[in-house]
């Protein structure tokens, strides 16, 4: 049961951060009161408080943030079954209409249901507070052998492993991955689970790419200078890699990083953009079109969760190196200026709360 006051981490269209108290929600008949135990800081959370914005989504009001979320069953609704007090999940937090009316939930794809709620995607609150009421439907249990903090990265090892799927990536497959965040390490540490070789990562951290050999040390990594121009840096990609790409996920969506994408894959080749960019970016279009490169998105994922689960769980992926910084959830404040702050070095921080 909560028995502890409840906090919420919110953001503002004046860009303000603060954490407040808030309600204990009451959970309706098919949901669950979970008390969150840990929450990652995913770029998107600081793109809303920064930059009010993402896309045509904006921050109109108060908005509550924070997606990647595990946590314990502290309350369940009456109409629930199937889940008890103390069971530990991770949180899926896009809820689809589910109709069967609506063609993409019928069809498979939910992650496209133009009625989907989005936990911190504006206007619905987030799940970076100390209790939330979930649907049971999209709780995903966590065995004995996951921690809290791991059960809180299963939402960007999904996004990595949507992003694996999609492209069809295959064993000896040769890959380049541009940027070493969060994501990108994650598609990383997926593509080597996958037996993709040779592996290629850029970012314009040595310190990323550092981290990266670490978590994969037969990873090769090429370091984009300040100004360097995207086929120069595709020059030196298809040097590392040995060849030129047939397979790009490209992990920042960055212009220039999307350029240099493009600029180092072969004939029939393709780029997978994964990454949050400007709402509006050119490409090299001719050169794309010369060479019948697919340039493909990513939105989000769907039917992530049990495989994540399965290959954490299994020995196949280790998340826990991602976790550098973490905060209790009465600083997280400051956990959001850790995230935020190049000078921190942070990969992933996460908010916990016991």
């Amino acid at each position: 049961m909560a028995t502890k006051p409840n906090l919420a981490l919110t953001t503002s269209p004046t860009h303000t951060l603060r954490l407040s108290p808030v309600p204990i929600p009451i959970p309706k008949p098919t949901e669950c009161l979970i008390h969150m135990r840990a929450t990652g800081i995913c770029g998107s959370d600081v793109h809303f408080w920064k930059d009010g914005a993402i896309g045509s989504s904006k921050v109109t009001g108060e908005l509550g943030l924070g997606h990647e979320s595990a946590g314990e069953v502290v309350g369940v609704g009456d109409g629930v079954e199937g889940w008890r007090v103390g069971d530990r999940v991770a949180l899926e937090n896009g809820i689809p209409c589910s109709l069967p009316s609506c063609t993409p939930c019928r069809t498979g794809a939910y992650h496209g249901c133009p009625s989907i709620t989005f936990f911190s995607s504006p206007p619905v609150d987030g799940t970076l507070r100390r209790y939330h009421a979930h649907p049971a439907a999209w709780l995903h249990r966590l065995p004995d052998s996951l921690s809290f903090e791991e059960g809180a990265l299963l939402e960007p090892l999904s996004v990595a492993l949507a992003g694996i799927e999609r492209a069809g990536l295959r064993l000896g497959d040769a890959l380049v991955i541009c940027g070493a965040g969060p994501i990108g390490l994650c598609c990383l540490l997926a593509a080597n689970a996958a037996g993709a070789a040779p592996v290629v990562v850029t970012d314009v951290d040595e310190g990323r790419l550092e981290f990266a050999r670490g978590l994969v040390p037969r990873a090769r990594t090429v370091l984009v200078g300040k100004g360097e121009g995207p086929e120069g840096v595709a020059g030196r990609v298809k040097e590392a890699l040995g060849r030129e790409a047939g397979l790009v996920l490209e992990c920042t969506g960055v212009e220039s990083s999307i350029h240099g994408a493009i600029y180092a894959t072969r004939f029939g080749g393709s780029v997978y953009i994964i990454g949050v960019g400007k709402d509006f970016q050119t490409i090299p279009f001719m050169y794309a079109s010369f060479r019948e490169i697919d340039i493909r998105f990513q939105f989000r994922y769907h039917e992530t969760y049990p495989k994540a689960i399965t290959l954490v769980s299994e020995g196949l992926i280790d998340l826990k190196p991602l976790v550098t910084h973490r905060f209790p959830l009465e600083q997280a404040v400051e956990a959001f200026e850790a995230a935020s702050t190049p000078a921190a070095k942070a990969v992933k921080v996460q908010i916990l709360d016991n």
